[in-house]
C-alpha cells in the first residue's frame, strides 16, 4: 500500500497546481509595476531581442517559486518585463525544454503565469531545422500550423487534471496560430522587404538531432521545419485563450541524406543573422496592434 501511494504521489507531482501558478504570478507582481499585454518567448540564439526592451525589470528564473530553470547554452534564463514598440511586454529570455527533464506541465508553467497576469497574446520564436528543400539557414518562417508528434505519443501538456479556471478540458486547436496576427506579420515583412517563409513546424522532444530517416518521414508528413520546443507552449496558450503568433528561425538545413552534421553551435551562430529579421517583424506587429 505504501508503494502504491508513493507512486501516485510522484505521478501527481509532475502536474503544476493552480496554487503554484498563482505563487509564481504573485512573485512577479511583487517585482514589477508593469502590466504586460504581450508575451514573447525567445528561442536558441534569439536572446538579443530582449536587449531592446525599455524601462525593463529583470527577474532571473531562479528567483521565482516553482519556475523551471534553463540549462541550455544560448538561453539566458530570465524574464525581461518592460516596453517595446509601444506595447508592454513580458519577455522570456530563453525557455525550458521537455528534454531537460521537466514535465510538460512544468515546461508550460510560464505560459500559465502569463495567462494569470492578464496577457492577451503570446509571440513564440524558435531555432529550427529547415526540412522544406527551399529553406536555407538565415530564413524566417511564419508558423502557420504545427505537428504535435510529442503530444500524439502521449506527452500532451494538457494531460492530467484539468484546471477549469484556466481553460476547457478539450480545447479546439484548428486555429492554433492567430490569422489576424499572421496577416499583420505578412504585411510588416512586405513593407520591410524581409523575405518571409511560411509553413508547418514540427515539435519533437530532443535532445538528439533528427536522423535522416526521421527527417524524410517528417517531410512526407507535411512538416517544413523541426525543433524541440514551442508546440507545448502554444497548446497551453490556446487552452488559456491567448492569441498566438509564431516564428521559426531556420538555423540549419535538414540533413535528409546523412551527408552533414548538425551542431548546437551552428544554431546559435545562425541566430545572429535571424534575430534582426524577427525583431523587425515583431516590432512592426507590436506597433500595429
Amino acid at each position: 500500500m505504501t508503494l502504491i501511494v508513493s507512486e501516485k504521489k510522484n505521478h501527481m507531482d509532475k502536474y503544476i497546481t493552480l496554487q503554484q501558478i498563482d505563487e509564481a504570478t504573485g512573485a512577479i507582481r511583487g517585482r514589477t509595476s508593469h502590466q504586460p499585454r504581450v508575451g514573447l518567448i525567445l528561442g536558441s540564439g534569439l536572446n538579443a531581442l530582449a536587449d531592446s526592451v525599455q524601462k525593463a525589470d529583470f527577474i532571473p528564473f531562479g528567483d521565482l517559486p516553482h519556475w523551471p530553470r534553463s540549462t541550455v547554452p544560448g538561453h539566458a534564463g530570465r524574464l525581461v518585463i518592460g516596453e517595446l514598440a509601444g506595447q508592454t511586454v513580458f519577455v522570456m529570455q530563453g525557455r525550458v525544454h521537455y528534454y531537460e527533464g521537466y514535465s510538460m506541465s512544468q515546461v508550460t508553467l510560464p505560459v500559465r503565469v502569463m495567462q494569470r497576469l492578464g496577457l492577451e497574446m503570446l509571440f513564440v520564436t524558435n531555432a529550427a531545422g529547415g526540412i522544406n528543400p527551399e529553406f536555407v539557414p538565415g530564413d524566417v518562417m511564419l508558423i502557420t500550423d504545427n505537428l504535435n508528434l510529442v503530444g500524439m505519443s502521449g506527452a500532451n501538456p494538457l494531460m492530467g487534471p484539468n484546471i477549469d479556471e484556466l481553460g476547457p478540458r478539450f480545447p479546439d486547436m484548428s486555429r492554433a496560430y492567430d490569422p489576424d496576427l499572421m496577416n499583420l506579420a505578412r504585411k510588416v515583412a512586405r513593407e520591410r522587404n524581409i523575405p518571409l517563409r511560411e509553413g508547418v513546424y514540427c515539435g519533437l522532444s530532443g535532445p538528439s538531432f533528427e536522423s535522416p530517416a526521421d527527417l524524410r518521414f517528417l517531410r512526407m508528413a507535411g512538416a517544413d521545419a523541426v525543433g524541440m520546443s514551442t508546440v507545448p507552449e502554444v497548446i497551453v496558450a490556446r487552452h488559456g485563450g491567448l492569441r498566438v503568433l509564431g516564428f521559426s528561425g531556420i538555423s540549419n538545413k535538414a540533413n535528409l541524406d546523412g551527408s552533414t552534421l548538425t551542431t548546437h553551435e551552428e544554431v546559435i551562430e545562425a541566430g545572429k543573422v535571424i534575430t534582426p529579421k524577427i525583431e523587425t517583424i515583431v516590432r512592426g506587429v507590436l506597433r500595429s496592434l
